[in-house]
C-alpha cells in the first residue's frame, strides 16, 4: 500500500469512524500529511505527521507524493499567515481558500507543490519563528476572537479549545500536540497562577478529574480560550469566571509554559 499523502483540500475532516454521519475528532488543513494506516474503497484511516493524530477521511481529499517528498521537512516551512486573504490558484485557473497556519509545500518565488500539481500563491506566506512569541502572541490570539466553537475545529470557521491553543502556537513556530490533556502534558509547569503570563496555557478538569478544556492566559488573571466561541474572560484560583452567566464554567487544574 502507497502510504505517504497530503491534504490537497482546504479543509478535510477527520472522523472517529468511517462515516459521513461520524463524529469530527480533527481537521486537515491544506499541506498536512498524513500517512495511510488502512484503506476502503472510500474511506482510509490514517496518521497526521504534525501531531500523529489518528482518525478516517474520505480518501479523494489526499494526494499521494512519494516517500522523499514526504519526508523532506524543510519543503514545509511555509505557512499561510493569520489573514483571511490565503489564496491559491491551480492550473485550471480555479482557487483555493485557505485558512491561517495551513502548510504550502515546496513553496518557492510564489508558487507551491502537492506532488507534480503546481499552485499560484496569491498571498506571500512566512516562516513562523518562535523569537517572535512574546511580541506576537497576543495579537494572534486576538485574530481568532468570536470564532464560533466546535468540536474538532482548526479553523476561522469553527475551532475547538485545544485547535486554538495549537494553532496559534503553530502560527508562532511551536508544535504542540492536539487535545487538552495530551497539551498537558508538555511544557514546563507553572507553580502559582500569580506567576502566570502571557502565552502560558491553563489547563481545566471536570468532576472526574480529567483534563478536558485549555486556554491562553492574556495576563495572570485574563484568559482567551474557545467555549461557545473564542472570548476573553478573567480567571482566579477557582478557574474561568463567565460574567454572562454570572458563574464558574472551568476549574483551573494547572499552567503550563512552552516558551
Amino acid at each position: 500500500m502507497e502510504i505517504y499523502h497530503v491534504c490537497r483540500v482546504a479543509v478535510a475532516p477527520l472522523r472517529r469512524s468511517a462515516a459521513d454521519s461520524s463524529e469530527i475528532v480533527s481537521q486537515l488543513l491544506f499541506g498536512d500529511r498524513v500517512t495511510l494506516i488502512e484503506k476502503t474503497e472510500k474511506w482510509c484511516y490514517v496518521k497526521t505527521q504534525h501531531d500523529n493524530y489518528e482518525g478516517w477521511m474520505d480518501y479523494k481529499q489526499l494526494q499521494l507524493i512519494p516517500e522523499t517528498q514526504y519526508k523532506e521537512e524543510s519543503a514545509y516551512r511555509f505557512i499561510t499567515k493569520p489573514q483571511l486573504d490565503n489564496t491559491l490558484i491551480n492550473a485550471k485557473g480555479t482557487k483555493y481558500y485557505l485558512s491561517p497556519a495551513s502548510t504550502l509545500p515546496f513553496y518557492e518565488d510564489g508558487f507551491c507543490y502537492l506532488g507534480n500539481e503546481k499552485f499560484e500563491v496569491t498571498q506571500k506566506p512566512f516562516i513562523p519563528d518562535v523569537a517572535t512569541f512574546i511580541n506576537e502572541v497576543e495579537k494572534i490570539a486576538h485574530f481568532y476572537e468570536n470564532t464560533p466553537y466546535l468540536w474538532g475545529g482548526r479553523t476561522l470557521f469553527g475551532i475547538d479549545c485545544s485547535g486554538f491553543t495549537q494553532t496559534v502556537y503553530k502560527l508562532l513556530g511551536l508544535n504542540i500536540r492536539r487535545d487538552a490533556s495530551q497539551q498537558a502534558e508538555q511544557g514546563n509547569l507553572v507553580d502559582f497562577l500569580a506567576s502566570a503570563r502571557l502565552g502560558d496555557l491553563a489547563f481545566f478538569d471536570n468532576e472526574e478529574g480529567r483534563i478536558t478544556h485549555v486556554g491562553l492566559m492574556l495576563a495572570n488573571d485574563k484568559i482567551i480560550h474557545a467555549a461557545g466561541k473564542v472570548r476573553v474572560d478573567p480567571i482566579d484560583d477557582q478557574g474561568i469566571y463567565n460574567a454572562e452567566l454570572g458563574k464558574y464554567t472551568h476549574k483551573l487544574r494547572i499552567i503550563k509554559r512552552f516558551v
